[in-house]
């Protein structure tokens, strides 16, 4: 049986720049076996690698922009993009999508640099792992228009409608559930709106550093999420949509085994 995979670790945060084999470990302690590393940027390159190189059987890696750092494809044409990307021989593409909550870079750069990941992802017959925050109409538009030989995907982070996750489902896609789920007053539908994902399809994820859950009891002082509390996020899945724990943990362990491998 697949044990818990924390599916978002932003490990290349500064928040870990000094305890990172802590943080792994005490997530270990608490039967998280496995770790998906996120790329934000092409700057965040070299040190993915150097984490996966201690101890490569713990980890999945992404290569891929950000919606936030979209602005890095203006400096970079395809071939290079692609030979940036594939040299750390990644399991994933991304993290990559829309999002127009900040427009941290401009929307129609965003929508090029997702563009470019998904052809990247076609050539390299890797999967997508994906982002999208108020951005739905054109983040379903450009998958759909390039729906020949799309790869499996995830949605991660997920926080949206019921429509939306009708729309994602509808697609194939993998579904990420984060300690977001954990905030009864501010989640009311989402938090229903669950129990219509298809343990299939269904994923588990800190997102650490951010996103601690706010149900946590004994919160760290600074705040600051890891992957230790997955268990804690899992079990109020697992609660919500009425299932075992332990099926909850097979079933997404095996997910992210078979979509990363």
């Amino acid at each position: 049986m697949a044990g818990f995979i924390d599916i978002a670790c932003n490990f290349t945060h500064e928040s870990f720049k000094d305890n990172l084999d802590e943080v792994i470990l005490n997530a270990e302690l608490q039967g998280v076996e496995k770790f998906v590393i996120l790329c934000a940027s092409l700057e965040d390159l070299d040190l993915i690698q150097i984490i996966r190189n201690k101890s490569p059987n713990k980890f999945f890696t992404s290569a891929g922009i950000h919606p936030h750092h979209a602005n890095e494809v203006l400096e970079i044409n395809h071939a290079n993009l692609l030979h940036e990307l594939s040299k750390i021989k990644p399991n994933a593409i991304g993290e990559t999508g829309l999002d127009y909550f900040r427009n941290i870079s401009p929307p129609s750069v965003q929508r090029k640099s997702f563009e470019m990941h998904i052809e990247i992802a076609k050539e390299l017959g890797l999967p997508l792992y994906l982002h999208q925050r108020d951005s739905h109409k054109d983040f379903i538009r450009i998958i759909k228009e390039n729906k020949d030989n799309f790869p499996k995907f995830i949605v991660h982070c997920f926080t949206g409608t019921q429509k939306e996750l009708d729309d994602y489902l509808e697609l194939g896609a993998y579904i990420g559930l984060t300690g977001w789920i954990c905030d009864a007053k501010r989640n009311v539908d989402l938090r229903k709106s669950i129990r219509n994902i298809p343990l299939s399809k269904m994923m588990i994820e800190t997102d650490c550093p951010y996103l601690i859950p706010k149900n946590l009891p004994n919160k760290p002082k600074k705040n600051i999420n890891e992957p230790k509390y997955l268990p804690h996020i899992a079990n109020e899945i697992a609660a919500l949509i009425e299932v075992e724990l332990d099926e909850l943990k097979s079933a997404t362990g095996n997910n992210a085994i078979q979509f990363f491998s």
